[in-house]
């Protein structure tokens, strides 16, 4: 099974996210906007197994402020065009621990949080769009207290199988 771990900001950045992602995100329907902590994996682990280390993770780490301060894109790696998070410690944290703790092999590019807004698009498109989205600019700020881990069904589609509060539990 293909698993990935990832959060999911606000509804309110969601709704922003996707008045962009419908027209210009081909994965648009298969996930809803998010930033990625650990990119899309095989394991011989079973879920258990990453359902344990991924709690004692999430203990680790305190809730967060998610900034979000501009449009970026990885051209020219690629065409794709996303709003960029503010790379704190505690996502290059979270991301590092699971990486160190679920075995996979290496991430295959360096750790960019982010939200995509759209990808694959063809050069002329992508610059385009690329030019008049990073001329809107965006301040968007809010609280990150969970994570979660997903899992892609037969139809590439993704969905939660488990959710994890970030900090320790008050009880």
């Amino acid at each position: 099974m293909k698993y990935g771990i990832v959060i999911f900001p606000s509804k309110k950045l969601q709704d922003l996210a996707n008045s962009y992602r419908k027209r210009y995100d081909p994965h648009y329907a298969l996930i809803p906007p998010h930033l990625t902590i650990k990119e899309a994996f095989n394991t011989d682990l079973d879920a258990d197994a990453i359902t344990e280390k991924l709690e004692e993770i999430a203990k680790k780490y305190e809730p967060f402020n998610l900034k979000i301060n501009k449009v970026s894109s990885f051209q020219p790696i690629t065409n794709t065009i996303y709003f960029k998070a503010e790379n704190i410690e505690e996502l290059t944290g979270l991301h590092n621990d699971c990486y160190a703790q679920i075995p996979d092999g290496e991430s295959e590019h360096p750790f960019v949080p982010h939200v995509t807004i759209g990808q694959k698009l063809s050069n002329d498109e992508h610059s385009d769009v690329y030019g008049s989205l990073r001329m809107l600019g965006i301040e968007h700020e809010e609280m990150i207290d969970r994570f979660h881990l997903v899992y892609q069904l037969e139809n590439e589609s993704w969905t939660v199988y488990e959710t994890f509060r970030l900090g320790r539990d008050p009880q």
